[in-house]
Protein backbone atom coordinates (compact mmCIF):
# COMPACT_ATOMS: atom_id res chain seq x y z
CA UNK A 1 0.00 0.00 0.00
CA UNK A 2 1.05 3.35 -1.05
CA UNK A 3 0.01 7.22 -0.25
CA UNK A 4 -2.00 8.30 2.01
CA UNK A 5 -4.22 11.23 0.36
CA UNK A 6 -6.95 8.72 -0.28
CA UNK A 7 -6.99 7.12 3.29
CA UNK A 8 -10.53 6.63 4.25
CA UNK A 9 -12.09 8.28 7.28
CA UNK A 10 -11.68 7.16 10.46
CA UNK A 11 -14.98 5.47 11.12
CA UNK A 12 -15.61 4.05 7.81
CA UNK A 13 -13.21 0.53 8.34
CA UNK A 14 -12.41 -0.74 11.49
CA UNK A 15 -9.01 -2.35 12.29
CA UNK A 16 -10.42 -5.05 14.77
CA UNK A 17 -11.23 -8.24 13.67
CA UNK A 18 -15.28 -8.20 13.75
CA UNK A 19 -17.72 -5.63 13.59
CA UNK A 20 -16.54 -4.05 10.84
CA UNK A 21 -18.74 -2.58 7.85
CA UNK A 22 -17.23 -2.57 5.09
CA UNK A 23 -15.27 -5.83 3.78
CA UNK A 24 -13.10 -3.78 0.99
CA UNK A 25 -12.80 -0.66 0.59
CA UNK A 26 -10.10 0.57 -1.81
CA UNK A 27 -8.99 4.16 -2.40
CA UNK A 28 -7.54 5.62 -5.55
CA UNK A 29 -5.94 2.62 -6.39
CA UNK A 30 -3.53 2.75 -9.52
CA UNK A 31 -1.90 0.16 -10.81
CA UNK A 32 0.66 0.06 -14.33
CA UNK A 33 2.95 -2.50 -16.10
CA UNK A 34 5.49 -0.51 -18.24
CA UNK A 35 3.50 2.24 -20.11
CA UNK A 36 -0.03 0.05 -19.56
CA UNK A 37 -2.21 1.50 -16.78
CA UNK A 38 -4.11 -1.74 -15.94
CA UNK A 39 -5.97 -0.07 -13.12
CA UNK A 40 -6.49 3.78 -12.57
CA UNK A 41 -7.44 5.54 -9.58
CA UNK A 42 -10.00 3.02 -8.58
CA UNK A 43 -12.19 4.07 -5.61
CA UNK A 44 -14.41 0.99 -4.03
CA UNK A 45 -16.70 -0.27 -1.55
CA UNK A 46 -18.22 -3.66 -0.67
CA UNK A 47 -20.20 -3.85 2.49
CA UNK A 48 -19.85 -6.61 4.81
CA UNK A 49 -21.99 -9.32 3.69
CA UNK A 50 -22.60 -8.06 0.04
CA UNK A 51 -22.24 -9.92 -2.84
CA UNK A 52 -20.76 -8.13 -5.92
CA UNK A 53 -19.83 -8.88 -9.36
CA UNK A 54 -16.79 -7.23 -10.69
CA UNK A 55 -17.69 -6.66 -14.41
CA UNK A 56 -16.07 -5.95 -18.18
CA UNK A 57 -14.43 -7.62 -21.10
CA UNK A 58 -10.98 -9.58 -20.69
CA UNK A 59 -8.65 -7.13 -20.46
CA UNK A 60 -10.45 -4.14 -18.21
CA UNK A 61 -8.28 -4.78 -15.09
CA UNK A 62 -10.30 -7.10 -12.98
CA UNK A 63 -7.59 -9.73 -12.33
CA UNK A 64 -5.12 -6.70 -11.46
CA UNK A 65 -7.70 -5.34 -9.12
CA UNK A 66 -8.21 -8.58 -7.05
CA UNK A 67 -4.69 -9.04 -6.89
CA UNK A 68 -4.18 -5.64 -5.12
CA UNK A 69 -6.39 -6.88 -3.02
CA UNK A 70 -5.13 -9.67 -1.73
CA UNK A 71 -1.64 -8.08 -1.70
CA UNK A 72 -0.40 -10.13 -4.51
CA UNK A 73 0.53 -6.96 -6.39
CA UNK A 74 1.19 -3.96 -4.73
CA UNK A 75 -0.61 -0.88 -6.34
CA UNK A 76 1.76 2.05 -7.48
CA UNK A 77 -1.03 4.58 -5.81
CA UNK A 78 -3.33 4.47 -3.58
CA UNK A 79 -4.41 2.80 -0.32
CA UNK A 80 -6.97 -0.76 0.42
CA UNK A 81 -8.26 -1.85 3.28
CA UNK A 82 -9.37 -6.00 3.76
CA UNK A 83 -11.43 -7.05 6.36
CA UNK A 84 -10.72 -3.60 8.34
CA UNK A 85 -6.76 -4.54 7.74
CA UNK A 86 -4.34 -2.53 5.94
CA UNK A 87 -3.28 -5.82 4.03
CA UNK A 88 -5.35 -8.76 3.15
CA UNK A 89 -2.47 -10.97 4.79
CA UNK A 90 -3.11 -9.49 7.91
CA UNK A 91 -6.90 -11.16 7.61
CA UNK A 92 -5.69 -14.34 5.17
CA UNK A 93 -6.90 -17.14 7.62
CA UNK A 94 -10.58 -15.21 6.48
CA UNK A 95 -10.48 -15.03 3.05
CA UNK A 96 -11.34 -17.73 0.54
CA UNK A 97 -9.80 -16.92 -3.06
CA UNK A 98 -10.29 -19.06 -6.23
CA UNK A 99 -7.93 -17.65 -8.84
CA UNK A 100 -8.54 -17.06 -12.39
CA UNK A 101 -5.65 -19.34 -13.27
CA UNK A 102 -6.19 -22.82 -11.65
CA UNK A 103 -3.82 -25.07 -9.84
CA UNK A 104 -4.27 -28.47 -7.79
CA UNK A 105 -1.52 -30.36 -6.48
CA UNK A 106 -1.73 -33.05 -8.80
CA UNK A 107 -0.57 -35.78 -6.85
CA UNK A 108 -2.14 -35.53 -3.62
CA UNK A 109 -5.73 -37.19 -3.11
CA UNK A 110 -8.15 -34.80 -2.96
CA UNK A 111 -9.77 -35.26 0.03
CA UNK A 112 -5.97 -34.80 1.34
CA UNK A 113 -5.54 -31.59 -0.52
CA UNK A 114 -9.01 -30.37 1.07
CA UNK A 115 -8.28 -30.97 4.37
CA UNK A 116 -4.15 -29.12 3.57
CA UNK A 117 -6.28 -26.45 2.58
CA UNK A 118 -8.45 -25.97 5.27
CA UNK A 119 -5.23 -26.25 7.77
CA UNK A 120 -3.05 -23.76 6.20
CA UNK A 121 -5.98 -21.22 7.07
CA UNK A 122 -6.04 -22.41 10.73
CA UNK A 123 -9.11 -25.15 10.15
CA UNK A 124 -8.42 -27.66 11.87
CA UNK A 125 -11.72 -28.78 13.16
CA UNK A 126 -12.80 -31.91 14.94
CA UNK A 127 -15.33 -31.56 11.83
CA UNK A 128 -13.21 -31.04 8.88
CA UNK A 129 -13.31 -34.66 7.54
CA UNK A 130 -16.58 -35.11 8.34
CA UNK A 131 -17.79 -31.54 6.02
CA UNK A 132 -14.75 -32.57 3.10
CA UNK A 133 -17.15 -35.66 2.43
CA UNK A 134 -19.98 -33.67 3.22
CA UNK A 135 -18.99 -30.78 0.80
CA UNK A 136 -17.51 -33.62 -2.29
CA UNK A 137 -20.76 -34.83 -2.02
CA UNK A 138 -22.55 -31.81 -2.77
CA UNK A 139 -21.18 -31.17 -5.77
CA UNK A 140 -21.27 -34.71 -7.21
CA UNK A 141 -17.76 -36.09 -6.31
CA UNK A 142 -18.35 -38.05 -3.75
CA UNK A 143 -16.37 -40.86 -4.77
CA UNK A 144 -13.35 -39.11 -5.40
CA UNK A 145 -12.56 -38.98 -2.18
CA UNK A 146 -9.25 -41.00 -2.29
CA UNK A 147 -8.73 -40.14 -6.03
CA UNK A 148 -5.68 -37.83 -6.82
CA UNK A 149 -6.33 -34.61 -8.23
CA UNK A 150 -5.03 -35.43 -11.40
CA UNK A 151 -6.62 -38.28 -12.19
CA UNK A 152 -10.02 -35.70 -12.36
CA UNK A 153 -11.52 -34.02 -15.40
CA UNK A 154 -10.35 -30.50 -15.71
CA UNK A 155 -14.69 -29.78 -14.77
CA UNK A 156 -13.96 -31.49 -11.35
CA UNK A 157 -10.61 -30.29 -10.72
CA UNK A 158 -12.37 -26.65 -10.69
CA UNK A 159 -15.09 -27.85 -8.35
CA UNK A 160 -12.39 -28.82 -5.88
CA UNK A 161 -10.96 -26.01 -6.16
CA UNK A 162 -13.78 -24.08 -5.65
CA UNK A 163 -14.28 -26.00 -2.56
CA UNK A 164 -10.66 -25.18 -1.21
CA UNK A 165 -11.67 -21.51 -0.89
CA UNK A 166 -14.60 -22.38 0.71
CA UNK A 167 -13.84 -25.54 2.92
CA UNK A 168 -12.49 -23.26 5.87
CA UNK A 169 -15.35 -21.06 5.94
CA UNK A 170 -14.33 -17.54 5.00
CA UNK A 171 -15.67 -14.74 6.12
CA UNK A 172 -14.56 -13.05 2.73
CA UNK A 173 -14.66 -14.58 -0.98
CA UNK A 174 -12.93 -13.91 -3.73
CA UNK A 175 -13.85 -15.90 -7.04
CA UNK A 176 -12.25 -14.89 -10.30
CA UNK A 177 -14.18 -16.16 -12.85
CA UNK A 178 -15.43 -18.65 -11.35
CA UNK A 179 -17.66 -20.00 -13.99
CA UNK A 180 -14.81 -20.72 -16.46
CA UNK A 181 -14.74 -23.70 -18.29
CA UNK A 182 -17.51 -24.88 -16.25
CA UNK A 183 -20.78 -26.57 -18.43
CA UNK A 184 -24.19 -25.06 -17.98
CA UNK A 185 -25.34 -27.56 -15.08
CA UNK A 186 -21.86 -27.16 -13.31
CA UNK A 187 -22.52 -23.29 -13.50
CA UNK A 188 -26.13 -23.43 -12.20
CA UNK A 189 -24.33 -25.23 -9.29
CA UNK A 190 -21.70 -23.49 -8.47
CA UNK A 191 -24.31 -20.00 -8.39
CA UNK A 192 -26.11 -21.91 -5.98
CA UNK A 193 -23.06 -22.70 -3.92
CA UNK A 194 -22.30 -19.18 -3.85
CA UNK A 195 -25.60 -18.32 -2.65
CA UNK A 196 -25.97 -20.84 0.28
CA UNK A 197 -22.70 -19.07 1.16
CA UNK A 198 -23.94 -15.92 0.65
CA UNK A 199 -26.79 -17.32 3.02
CA UNK A 200 -24.18 -18.49 5.91
CA UNK A 201 -23.05 -14.98 5.89
CA UNK A 202 -19.98 -14.70 3.69
CA UNK A 203 -19.14 -11.26 1.93
CA UNK A 204 -18.31 -12.09 -1.83
CA UNK A 205 -17.01 -10.46 -4.69
CA UNK A 206 -16.24 -12.02 -7.76
CA UNK A 207 -15.42 -11.23 -11.18
CA UNK A 208 -16.51 -12.24 -15.04
CA UNK A 209 -16.55 -11.13 -18.54
CA UNK A 210 -19.94 -13.46 -18.84
CA UNK A 211 -22.07 -10.36 -18.01
CA UNK A 212 -25.51 -12.51 -17.95
CA UNK A 213 -23.73 -14.35 -14.76
CA UNK A 214 -23.52 -10.98 -12.79
CA UNK A 215 -27.28 -10.73 -13.60
CA UNK A 216 -28.08 -14.31 -12.69
CA UNK A 217 -26.18 -13.66 -9.24
CA UNK A 218 -24.97 -10.64 -7.39
CA UNK A 219 -26.92 -7.76 -6.28
CA UNK A 220 -24.66 -4.95 -7.11
CA UNK A 221 -22.18 -4.46 -10.02
CA UNK A 222 -19.18 -2.40 -10.78
CA UNK A 223 -18.52 -2.34 -13.98
CA UNK A 224 -14.73 -1.50 -15.53
CA UNK A 225 -13.48 -0.85 -18.51
CA UNK A 226 -9.61 -0.33 -19.36
CA UNK A 227 -8.74 0.06 -16.04
CA UNK A 228 -11.05 2.46 -14.63
CA UNK A 229 -15.20 2.37 -12.86
CA UNK A 230 -17.25 3.22 -15.01
CA UNK A 231 -20.34 2.17 -13.03
CA UNK A 232 -21.21 0.74 -9.28
CA UNK A 233 -24.80 0.41 -8.53
CA UNK A 234 -27.34 -2.10 -7.66
CA UNK A 235 -28.59 -4.23 -9.90
CA UNK A 236 -32.46 -2.95 -9.67
CA UNK A 237 -30.98 0.57 -9.62
CA UNK A 238 -29.23 -0.07 -12.66
CA UNK A 239 -32.09 -1.38 -14.35
CA UNK A 240 -34.05 1.45 -13.45
CA UNK A 241 -31.82 4.03 -14.77
CA UNK A 242 -31.16 2.53 -18.11
CA UNK A 243 -34.63 1.53 -18.56
CA UNK A 244 -34.93 1.55 -22.29
CA UNK A 245 -39.12 2.29 -22.19
CA UNK A 246 -39.63 -0.71 -24.54
CA UNK A 247 -41.58 -3.76 -25.22
CA UNK A 248 -40.87 -7.11 -27.00
CA UNK A 249 -43.71 -8.52 -29.04
CA UNK A 250 -44.11 -11.88 -31.17
CA UNK A 251 -47.37 -11.71 -32.76
CA UNK A 252 -49.58 -15.20 -32.97
CA UNK A 253 -50.10 -15.26 -36.25
CA UNK A 254 -46.49 -15.15 -37.60
CA UNK A 255 -48.58 -13.30 -41.08
CA UNK A 256 -49.75 -11.01 -39.50
CA UNK A 257 -48.94 -7.33 -40.17
CA UNK A 258 -47.00 -5.86 -37.45
CA UNK A 259 -47.12 -2.43 -39.16
CA UNK A 260 -50.25 -1.43 -37.80
CA UNK A 261 -48.72 -1.64 -34.09
CA UNK A 262 -46.54 1.92 -35.21
CA UNK A 263 -49.67 3.90 -34.99
CA UNK A 264 -51.03 3.27 -31.36
CA UNK A 265 -50.91 5.95 -28.81
CA UNK A 266 -47.63 5.66 -27.06
CA UNK A 267 -45.34 3.81 -29.47
CA UNK A 268 -42.65 6.33 -30.73
CA UNK A 269 -41.01 3.20 -33.26
CA UNK A 270 -41.09 0.05 -34.48
CA UNK A 271 -38.14 -2.34 -35.12
CA UNK A 272 -37.32 -5.50 -36.00
CA UNK A 273 -35.51 -7.84 -33.29
CA UNK A 274 -34.61 -11.54 -34.21
CA UNK A 275 -37.78 -13.64 -33.76
CA UNK A 276 -39.99 -10.58 -32.79
CA UNK A 277 -40.35 -6.96 -32.43
CA UNK A 278 -39.39 -4.23 -29.93
CA UNK A 279 -41.79 -1.16 -29.66
CA UNK A 280 -40.21 1.62 -28.27
CA UNK A 281 -42.40 3.62 -26.24
CA UNK A 282 -43.02 7.33 -26.21
CA UNK A 283 -41.74 9.08 -23.18
CA UNK A 284 -44.44 9.58 -21.79
CA UNK A 285 -46.71 6.67 -22.55
CA UNK A 286 -47.91 4.44 -19.74
CA UNK A 287 -46.29 0.80 -20.66
CA UNK A 288 -49.20 -0.90 -19.41
CA UNK A 289 -51.64 1.20 -21.53
CA UNK A 290 -49.58 0.28 -24.30
CA UNK A 291 -49.03 -3.16 -23.76
CA UNK A 292 -53.33 -3.50 -23.54
CA UNK A 293 -53.83 -1.62 -26.81
CA UNK A 294 -50.75 -4.23 -28.49
CA UNK A 295 -52.83 -7.07 -26.96
CA UNK A 296 -56.21 -5.75 -28.43
CA UNK A 297 -54.52 -5.37 -31.86
CA UNK A 298 -52.89 -8.06 -32.94
CA UNK A 299 -52.97 -11.57 -30.67
CA UNK A 300 -49.67 -11.94 -28.72
CA UNK A 301 -47.59 -14.67 -28.41
CA UNK A 302 -45.23 -13.08 -26.46
CA UNK A 303 -45.14 -9.46 -25.19
CA UNK A 304 -43.22 -8.21 -22.42
CA UNK A 305 -41.63 -5.48 -20.94
CA UNK A 306 -38.08 -5.16 -22.21
CA UNK A 307 -35.69 -5.07 -19.23
CA UNK A 308 -31.75 -3.90 -20.08
CA UNK A 309 -29.44 -6.63 -20.13
CA UNK A 310 -25.35 -5.91 -18.40
CA UNK A 311 -24.27 -6.02 -21.66
CA UNK A 312 -26.59 -3.09 -22.96
CA UNK A 313 -25.71 -0.95 -20.03
CA UNK A 314 -21.91 -1.48 -20.36
CA UNK A 315 -21.88 -0.96 -24.25
CA UNK A 316 -24.24 2.08 -23.48
CA UNK A 317 -21.65 3.72 -21.55
CA UNK A 318 -18.50 2.69 -22.63
CA UNK A 319 -19.41 4.12 -26.02
CA UNK A 320 -21.46 7.09 -25.06
CA UNK A 321 -19.12 8.96 -26.90
CA UNK A 322 -18.10 6.74 -29.73
CA UNK A 323 -19.99 5.91 -33.18
CA UNK A 324 -21.83 3.03 -34.87
CA UNK A 325 -18.61 1.28 -35.65
CA UNK A 326 -16.94 1.53 -32.04
CA UNK A 327 -21.28 0.23 -30.31
CA UNK A 328 -20.83 -2.30 -33.29
CA UNK A 329 -17.08 -3.75 -32.41
CA UNK A 330 -17.76 -3.97 -28.56
CA UNK A 331 -21.16 -5.72 -28.81
CA UNK A 332 -19.68 -8.22 -30.87
CA UNK A 333 -16.39 -8.58 -28.52
CA UNK A 334 -18.46 -9.06 -25.26
CA UNK A 335 -21.23 -11.25 -27.17
CA UNK A 336 -18.64 -13.39 -28.78
CA UNK A 337 -16.80 -13.92 -24.86
CA UNK A 338 -20.04 -15.27 -23.73
CA UNK A 339 -20.72 -17.14 -26.28
CA UNK A 340 -17.65 -19.09 -26.46
CA UNK A 341 -18.10 -19.13 -22.22
CA UNK A 342 -21.21 -20.88 -23.10
CA UNK A 343 -19.90 -23.30 -25.39
CA UNK A 344 -17.36 -25.05 -23.23
CA UNK A 345 -18.34 -28.30 -22.34
CA UNK A 346 -16.59 -30.70 -19.58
Amino acid sequence: MTGDSHMPHSDTVSSSDSGVSQAIVLCGLTKTFGTTVAVRDLDLTVPTGALYGVIGPNGAGKTTTIRMMLSILMPDRGSLYVLGRASALDAKDRIGYLPEERGLYKKMRVGAFLAYMAQLKGDNGLDLPRRIKGWLERVGLGDVERKRCEELSKGMQQKVQFLAAVIHRPDLIILDEPFSGLDPVNQRLIRELVRDEHRRGATVLFSTHVMVHAEQLCDHVVMIHRGAKVLDDGIANIRARFDPRSLLFEPLDPGADVNVLAALPGVAALRRDGAGWELALAREADPGAVIRAVASTLTPSRLEVRRPTLEDVFVSIVTADGGDAETTALRAAVRDASHAEGEVRT
